[in-house]
Protein backbone atom coordinates (compact mmCIF):
# COMPACT_ATOMS: atom_id res chain seq x y z
CA UNK A 1 0.00 0.00 0.00
CA UNK A 2 1.11 3.26 -0.60
CA UNK A 3 1.40 5.81 2.14
CA UNK A 4 2.72 9.86 2.47
CA UNK A 5 5.81 10.44 4.16
CA UNK A 6 4.59 12.43 6.87
CA UNK A 7 1.84 9.89 7.95
CA UNK A 8 4.33 7.24 8.65
CA UNK A 9 4.49 8.40 12.63
CA UNK A 10 0.38 8.18 12.74
CA UNK A 11 0.32 4.91 11.60
CA UNK A 12 0.35 1.66 13.46
CA UNK A 13 2.53 -0.10 11.98
CA UNK A 14 3.41 -3.43 14.01
CA UNK A 15 1.79 -5.32 11.38
CA UNK A 16 3.78 -4.38 8.45
CA UNK A 17 6.76 -6.19 8.10
CA UNK A 18 8.01 -5.29 4.78
CA UNK A 19 8.86 -1.21 3.54
CA UNK A 20 10.05 0.31 0.28
CA UNK A 21 11.34 3.71 1.04
CA UNK A 22 12.36 5.19 -2.48
CA UNK A 23 13.57 8.62 -3.89
CA UNK A 24 16.19 10.84 -4.04
CA UNK A 25 15.73 12.53 -0.20
CA UNK A 26 17.88 10.43 1.83
CA UNK A 27 18.25 12.23 4.66
CA UNK A 28 14.39 12.39 5.45
CA UNK A 29 14.57 8.31 4.57
CA UNK A 30 17.50 7.93 7.14
CA UNK A 31 15.45 10.36 9.68
CA UNK A 32 12.45 8.38 9.16
CA UNK A 33 14.18 5.26 9.77
CA UNK A 34 15.57 6.02 12.82
CA UNK A 35 12.64 8.41 14.42
CA UNK A 36 9.71 6.37 13.67
CA UNK A 37 10.41 2.83 12.03
CA UNK A 38 13.70 1.40 14.12
CA UNK A 39 12.11 2.12 17.53
CA UNK A 40 8.84 0.26 16.62
CA UNK A 41 10.14 -2.68 15.37
CA UNK A 42 13.23 -4.15 16.26
CA UNK A 43 16.64 -3.55 18.04
CA UNK A 44 18.28 -6.57 16.12
CA UNK A 45 19.41 -4.30 13.23
CA UNK A 46 20.81 -6.39 10.12
CA UNK A 47 22.53 -4.01 7.13
CA UNK A 48 23.02 -5.54 3.66
CA UNK A 49 24.01 -3.99 0.14
CA UNK A 50 21.71 -5.72 -2.74
CA UNK A 51 24.52 -6.68 -4.23
CA UNK A 52 25.68 -8.77 -1.48
CA UNK A 53 22.46 -10.83 -1.70
CA UNK A 54 21.95 -10.98 -5.05
CA UNK A 55 25.54 -12.83 -5.02
CA UNK A 56 24.42 -15.61 -2.53
CA UNK A 57 20.99 -15.38 -3.05
CA UNK A 58 20.46 -19.01 -1.09
CA UNK A 59 22.81 -17.85 1.74
CA UNK A 60 19.98 -15.04 2.44
CA UNK A 61 16.79 -17.19 2.08
CA UNK A 62 18.33 -19.75 3.92
CA UNK A 63 18.46 -17.37 6.96
CA UNK A 64 15.21 -16.12 7.07
CA UNK A 65 13.85 -19.66 6.45
CA UNK A 66 15.78 -20.45 9.24
CA UNK A 67 13.48 -21.20 12.34
CA UNK A 68 16.39 -20.15 14.83
CA UNK A 69 16.92 -17.32 13.14
CA UNK A 70 13.68 -15.83 14.54
CA UNK A 71 14.63 -16.43 18.13
CA UNK A 72 14.29 -12.41 18.89
CA UNK A 73 12.34 -10.15 16.42
CA UNK A 74 15.14 -9.19 13.66
CA UNK A 75 15.10 -5.84 11.44
CA UNK A 76 16.98 -6.44 8.02
CA UNK A 77 18.27 -3.22 6.31
CA UNK A 78 18.89 -3.60 2.65
CA UNK A 79 20.67 -0.55 0.83
CA UNK A 80 20.78 0.59 -2.80
CA UNK A 81 17.66 -1.50 -3.90
CA UNK A 82 16.90 -2.02 -7.77
CA UNK A 83 14.12 -4.48 -9.79
CA UNK A 84 17.09 -7.12 -9.68
CA UNK A 85 15.87 -8.06 -6.18
CA UNK A 86 12.16 -8.43 -7.09
CA UNK A 87 12.18 -12.16 -6.98
CA UNK A 88 13.90 -12.57 -4.07
CA UNK A 89 12.07 -10.56 -2.09
CA UNK A 90 8.70 -11.38 -3.32
CA UNK A 91 9.61 -15.27 -1.92
CA UNK A 92 10.37 -13.55 1.51
CA UNK A 93 6.83 -11.80 1.47
CA UNK A 94 4.92 -14.83 0.72
CA UNK A 95 7.03 -16.75 3.44
CA UNK A 96 4.78 -15.21 5.93
CA UNK A 97 7.70 -14.97 8.61
CA UNK A 98 6.13 -13.63 12.30
CA UNK A 99 9.19 -12.55 13.42
CA UNK A 100 11.53 -10.73 10.86
CA UNK A 101 11.22 -6.77 9.33
CA UNK A 102 13.03 -5.62 6.32
CA UNK A 103 13.06 -2.17 4.85
CA UNK A 104 14.46 -1.57 1.54
CA UNK A 105 15.86 1.64 0.67
CA UNK A 106 16.08 2.94 -3.35
CA UNK A 107 16.82 5.93 -5.58
CA UNK A 108 14.34 6.70 -7.84
CA UNK A 109 11.76 3.81 -9.21
CA UNK A 110 10.00 4.50 -12.10
CA UNK A 111 6.21 3.83 -12.31
CA UNK A 112 6.93 0.31 -14.34
CA UNK A 113 9.52 -0.69 -11.86
CA UNK A 114 8.00 -4.41 -10.66
CA UNK A 115 9.70 -3.91 -7.02
CA UNK A 116 7.65 -0.43 -6.60
CA UNK A 117 4.19 -2.08 -8.39
CA UNK A 118 4.62 -5.10 -5.77
CA UNK A 119 4.76 -2.93 -2.69
CA UNK A 120 1.99 -0.54 -4.17
CA UNK A 121 -0.77 -3.17 -4.72
CA UNK A 122 0.14 -5.21 -1.68
CA UNK A 123 -2.03 -4.99 1.39
CA UNK A 124 0.71 -6.56 3.66
CA UNK A 125 3.79 -3.89 2.27
CA UNK A 126 4.46 -0.30 2.48
CA UNK A 127 5.46 1.94 0.03
CA UNK A 128 6.53 5.48 0.35
CA UNK A 129 8.33 8.46 -1.89
CA UNK A 130 10.29 10.99 -0.17
CA UNK A 131 10.71 13.73 -2.51
CA UNK A 132 13.23 16.18 -2.90
CA UNK A 133 13.54 19.46 -0.08
CA UNK A 134 13.01 22.20 -1.14
CA UNK A 135 14.58 25.31 0.10
CA UNK A 136 11.46 26.76 2.48
CA UNK A 137 11.34 23.04 4.03
CA UNK A 138 15.31 23.51 5.11
CA UNK A 139 14.95 27.21 5.83
CA UNK A 140 12.03 25.63 8.22
CA UNK A 141 14.26 22.87 9.56
CA UNK A 142 17.06 25.49 9.82
CA UNK A 143 14.92 28.08 11.85
CA UNK A 144 13.50 25.27 14.31
CA UNK A 145 16.94 24.59 15.34
CA UNK A 146 17.99 27.98 16.26
CA UNK A 147 14.78 28.46 17.91
CA UNK A 148 15.51 25.04 20.01
CA UNK A 149 19.02 25.78 20.71
CA UNK A 150 18.49 29.48 21.07
CA UNK A 151 21.14 30.91 19.15
CA UNK A 152 20.51 34.18 17.63
CA UNK A 153 21.11 33.81 13.78
CA UNK A 154 19.48 36.27 10.91
CA UNK A 155 17.34 35.64 8.13
CA UNK A 156 20.31 35.99 5.63
CA UNK A 157 22.71 33.77 7.37
CA UNK A 158 19.83 31.07 7.72
CA UNK A 159 19.54 31.22 3.88
CA UNK A 160 23.52 31.19 3.12
CA UNK A 161 23.35 27.91 5.44
CA UNK A 162 20.10 26.62 2.69
CA UNK A 163 22.00 27.26 -0.37
CA UNK A 164 25.14 26.00 0.93
CA UNK A 165 23.21 23.09 1.33
CA UNK A 166 22.01 22.09 -2.61
CA UNK A 167 18.98 20.98 -1.79
CA UNK A 168 20.25 18.05 0.55
CA UNK A 169 18.66 17.61 4.27
CA UNK A 170 21.79 15.56 5.11
CA UNK A 171 24.44 18.33 4.62
CA UNK A 172 22.06 20.80 6.29
CA UNK A 173 21.89 18.44 9.80
CA UNK A 174 25.62 17.82 9.45
CA UNK A 175 26.18 21.94 9.47
CA UNK A 176 23.85 22.51 12.25
CA UNK A 177 25.68 20.32 14.19
CA UNK A 178 28.54 21.76 13.48
CA UNK A 179 27.04 25.26 14.50
CA UNK A 180 25.79 23.67 17.89
CA UNK A 181 29.27 22.46 18.82
CA UNK A 182 30.57 25.96 17.57
CA UNK A 183 27.98 28.12 19.81
CA UNK A 184 28.10 26.15 22.87
CA UNK A 185 29.48 29.04 25.03
CA UNK A 186 28.26 31.63 22.26
CA UNK A 187 24.87 31.82 21.28
CA UNK A 188 25.31 34.03 18.64
CA UNK A 189 27.06 33.68 15.03
CA UNK A 190 28.18 35.94 12.13
CA UNK A 191 28.30 35.73 8.34
CA UNK A 192 32.34 35.09 9.27
CA UNK A 193 31.95 32.43 11.13
CA UNK A 194 29.40 30.61 8.99
CA UNK A 195 31.94 30.58 6.49
CA UNK A 196 34.83 29.87 8.60
CA UNK A 197 32.66 26.62 9.84
CA UNK A 198 30.49 25.42 7.23
CA UNK A 199 32.13 24.01 3.71
CA UNK A 200 29.28 21.67 2.61
CA UNK A 201 30.75 21.60 -1.33
CA UNK A 202 33.24 19.68 -0.71
CA UNK A 203 33.69 16.11 -1.62
CA UNK A 204 35.93 12.95 -0.57
CA UNK A 205 39.20 12.72 -3.43
CA UNK A 206 37.75 10.99 -6.08
CA UNK A 207 41.31 9.36 -6.32
CA UNK A 208 40.62 8.28 -2.58
CA UNK A 209 37.41 6.48 -3.46
CA UNK A 210 38.81 4.63 -6.15
CA UNK A 211 41.84 3.76 -4.08
CA UNK A 212 39.87 1.91 -1.79
CA UNK A 213 37.73 0.43 -3.98
CA UNK A 214 40.53 -1.00 -5.88
CA UNK A 215 42.21 -2.22 -2.55
CA UNK A 216 38.73 -4.33 -1.66
CA UNK A 217 38.57 -1.73 1.18
CA UNK A 218 34.63 -2.39 1.61
CA UNK A 219 34.19 -0.32 4.76
CA UNK A 220 35.47 2.39 3.38
CA UNK A 221 34.46 2.72 0.24
CA UNK A 222 30.83 2.50 1.53
CA UNK A 223 32.02 4.99 3.64
CA UNK A 224 32.84 7.41 0.72
CA UNK A 225 30.25 6.28 -1.18
CA UNK A 226 27.30 7.35 1.56
CA UNK A 227 28.89 10.63 2.49
CA UNK A 228 29.10 12.12 -1.13
CA UNK A 229 26.83 13.92 -3.60
CA UNK A 230 28.37 13.02 -6.94
CA UNK A 231 27.86 14.87 -10.54
CA UNK A 232 27.04 13.00 -13.62
CA UNK A 233 30.60 14.74 -14.50
CA UNK A 234 32.12 13.00 -11.59
CA UNK A 235 31.63 10.16 -12.98
CA UNK A 236 33.29 10.54 -16.01
CA UNK A 237 35.79 11.98 -13.82
CA UNK A 238 35.88 8.67 -11.57
CA UNK A 239 35.85 6.29 -14.95
CA UNK A 240 39.10 7.88 -15.89
CA UNK A 241 40.70 7.67 -12.75
CA UNK A 242 40.20 3.83 -12.51
CA UNK A 243 41.58 3.57 -16.10
CA UNK A 244 44.55 5.02 -14.55
CA UNK A 245 45.10 3.82 -11.87
CA UNK A 246 44.27 -0.11 -13.28
CA UNK A 247 46.85 0.77 -16.30
CA UNK A 248 49.87 1.32 -13.51
CA UNK A 249 48.64 -1.88 -11.95
CA UNK A 250 48.85 -3.35 -14.96
CA UNK A 251 52.42 -2.06 -15.83
CA UNK A 252 53.60 -2.99 -11.70
CA UNK A 253 52.22 -6.84 -11.87
CA UNK A 254 54.08 -7.18 -15.43
CA UNK A 255 56.82 -5.97 -14.35
CA UNK A 256 57.46 -8.21 -10.68
CA UNK A 257 60.73 -10.46 -10.93
CA UNK A 258 60.17 -13.70 -9.22
CA UNK A 259 60.69 -13.21 -5.39
CA UNK A 260 60.87 -9.38 -5.73
CA UNK A 261 59.96 -7.28 -2.85
CA UNK A 262 57.05 -5.39 -3.49
CA UNK A 263 58.07 -2.63 -1.31
CA UNK A 264 61.04 -2.34 -3.84
CA UNK A 265 59.26 -2.47 -7.11
CA UNK A 266 56.95 0.65 -5.86
CA UNK A 267 60.02 2.36 -4.55
CA UNK A 268 61.88 1.58 -8.38
CA UNK A 269 58.62 2.73 -10.57
CA UNK A 270 58.72 5.53 -13.05
CA UNK A 271 56.69 7.68 -13.29
CA UNK A 272 57.40 7.64 -9.27
CA UNK A 273 54.52 6.58 -7.11
CA UNK A 274 53.77 9.65 -4.52
CA UNK A 275 54.22 8.43 -1.15
CA UNK A 276 50.91 8.48 0.65
CA UNK A 277 49.33 6.20 -2.31
CA UNK A 278 52.57 3.41 -1.69
CA UNK A 279 50.77 1.45 1.32
CA UNK A 280 47.21 1.80 -0.93
CA UNK A 281 49.03 0.33 -3.76
CA UNK A 282 50.63 -2.57 -1.95
CA UNK A 283 46.94 -3.48 -1.08
CA UNK A 284 45.53 -3.42 -4.29
CA UNK A 285 48.40 -5.66 -5.72
CA UNK A 286 47.77 -8.28 -2.65
CA UNK A 287 43.71 -7.77 -3.46
CA UNK A 288 44.38 -7.81 -7.47
CA UNK A 289 46.04 -10.54 -9.98
CA UNK A 290 47.04 -9.56 -13.46
CA UNK A 291 43.99 -11.36 -15.13
CA UNK A 292 41.06 -9.55 -12.55
CA UNK A 293 43.04 -6.26 -13.69
CA UNK A 294 43.17 -6.90 -17.51
CA UNK A 295 39.20 -8.05 -16.93
CA UNK A 296 38.77 -4.92 -14.98
CA UNK A 297 40.08 -2.52 -17.87
CA UNK A 298 37.88 -4.16 -20.27
CA UNK A 299 35.15 -3.30 -17.91
CA UNK A 300 35.71 0.23 -17.19
CA UNK A 301 36.13 1.13 -20.53
CA UNK A 302 32.50 -0.24 -20.98
CA UNK A 303 31.58 1.74 -18.56
CA UNK A 304 32.89 4.40 -19.88
CA UNK A 305 30.61 3.68 -23.11
CA UNK A 306 27.70 2.89 -20.62
CA UNK A 307 27.61 6.34 -19.39
CA UNK A 308 28.06 8.28 -22.02
CA UNK A 309 25.23 6.85 -23.83
CA UNK A 310 22.63 7.14 -20.87
CA UNK A 311 24.01 9.70 -18.66
CA UNK A 312 20.79 10.28 -16.97
CA UNK A 313 21.78 7.00 -14.78
CA UNK A 314 25.67 7.57 -14.81
CA UNK A 315 25.42 7.78 -11.08
CA UNK A 316 24.02 4.54 -10.44
CA UNK A 317 25.80 2.81 -13.02
CA UNK A 318 29.66 4.35 -11.72
CA UNK A 319 28.31 3.54 -7.72
CA UNK A 320 26.85 0.04 -9.34
CA UNK A 321 30.57 -0.87 -10.28
CA UNK A 322 32.38 0.24 -7.83
CA UNK A 323 30.41 -1.78 -5.19
CA UNK A 324 30.59 -4.69 -7.44
CA UNK A 325 34.55 -4.46 -7.80
CA UNK A 326 34.48 -3.99 -4.52
CA UNK A 327 32.58 -6.89 -3.12
CA UNK A 328 34.35 -9.02 -5.55
CA UNK A 329 36.04 -11.98 -3.69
Amino acid sequence: MIIKSYEINKKDIKNNKFFLLYGKNQGLIDETINLNLKPKLSKNIYFYEEIEILKDKGSFKEKISNQSFFEDDKLIIISRVTDKIYDVIEEVVNLNTSKIYIILISNILEKKSKLRNFFEKNENTICIAFYEDNNLTLARIALDFFKKENINISQQNINLIVDRCSGDRVNLLNELQKIESFCLKNKRISTEDLMKITNLAENYDLSYLVNNSLAKNKKKTLNILNENNFSPDDCIVIVRIFLSKLKRLLKLTSEVPQNENIDTLISKFKPPIFWKEKEIVKLQIKALNRTRIQNLLLRTNKLELLIKKNPTISINLVTNFILEQCCEN
